[in-house]
Formats: structure tokens, sequence, C-alpha cells
């Protein structure tokens, strides 16, 4: 089962949106770095990243 989605009410962080951006880059990274590589799981973690990093956009526009 799918956990809830958070509110989208919430403020958005700055900091941690950063922080998600990162983690999913570098998560992104270690799939791609395995002696077998997940490139879908790669893509998966890079969509996420862009996904933070338009939030991030968002969040420092206001």
């Amino acid at each position: 089962m799918a956990a809830p989605a958070p509110a989208t009410t919430a403020a958005l962080d700055p900091i941690q949106l950063h922080a998600d951006a990162h983690n999913a880059l570098n998560m992104a990274v270690f799939y791609l770095r395995q002696p077998c590589p997940d490139a879908a799981a790669a893509r998966r973690k890079a969509i996420q990243a862009l996904a933070a990093l338009r939030s991030l956009s968002v969040a420092l526009e206001d």
C-alpha cells in the first residue's frame, strides 16, 4: 500500500527540498555504479531529483 501523499498546503522548506534532490541524485549514481547497473532505478531517482529541484524553484520564488 502506498504512503499517503503529503499535504500540498504545507510550506515548502528549501533546505529539505535541496536535501531531497541531493539524496535522489546520490542514489541515482549509486544505482549506476553497481556491478550490474540498474538504469531504471537511476532514472526514477533522477526524476525525483528533478521534481525536488522544480519544487525548490517554486519555493524560492515566493
